[in-house]
């Protein structure tokens, strides 16, 4: 079976990095807490005044090298791979992708070790990339192509207004995960 991990807000905390830059660029202006996030893109949160200044961490040199991981998503993606399941990590970059790239690239070599930047995959479209499952914190995906997997939602405050799919976060990943892997219809 093979399971495609999103990077950003599955294994990497964009979130919460993004919100300790914020405070420490901007102590007199209150960031969007995480909890009352809308929209998948960050931006779409701000106010059109502060999109510049949100976008300006995010792009800076070092951010998505310097995340912190998701509690337990290291762990888990390791035991994943120790249960004989391919497990890659898809991703795809920002459009301002000058830093982003490699620093991905960084972020997995420093977190997972380097025979995991050779199961990294980036992509604009995901759909795609064959698989089983994609975990993945976007709610709605789409692209060229019906994607060959099937989507479980990566639980985050953005994405629950949708009900109608599979979710799962580091907590609850083997009762979610474990369900997909005796689906009858695989």
């Amino acid at each position: 079976m093979l399971i495609l991990l999103d990077q950003d807000g599955v294994l990497a905390d964009f979130e919460h990095a993004f919100l300790d830059a914020w405070r420490q660029r901007h102590p007199d202006i209150p960031p969007v807490e995480y909890d009352d996030r809308k929209s998948f893109h960050i931006l779409e949160d701000y106010p059109p005044e502060l999109r510049d200044r949100a976008e300006a961490i995010y792009t800076e040199p070092g951010f998505i090298r310097n995340l912190p991981p998701v509690p337990g998503a290291v762990e888990a993606a390791r035991e994943l791979l120790e249960l004989g399941l391919d497990v890659r990590i898809c991703s795809s970059p920002l459009r301002q992708y000058e830093n982003n790239v490699a620093e991905k690239y960084h972020w997995v070599e420093r977190h997972l070790g380097r025979p995991w930047t050779e199961r990294l995959i980036l992509t604009r479209d995901k759909t795609l990339v064959h698989g089983d499952i994609l975990v993945d914190d976007r709610a709605a995906i789409a692209g060229a192509v019906r994607p060959h997997w099937r989507h479980i939602i990566y639980d985050a405050p953005y994405n629950r207004q949708v009900t109608d799919q599979p979710r799962m976060t580091w907590a609850n990943w083997r009762n979610v995960l474990g369900g997909e892997l005796y689906r009858s219809d695989r």
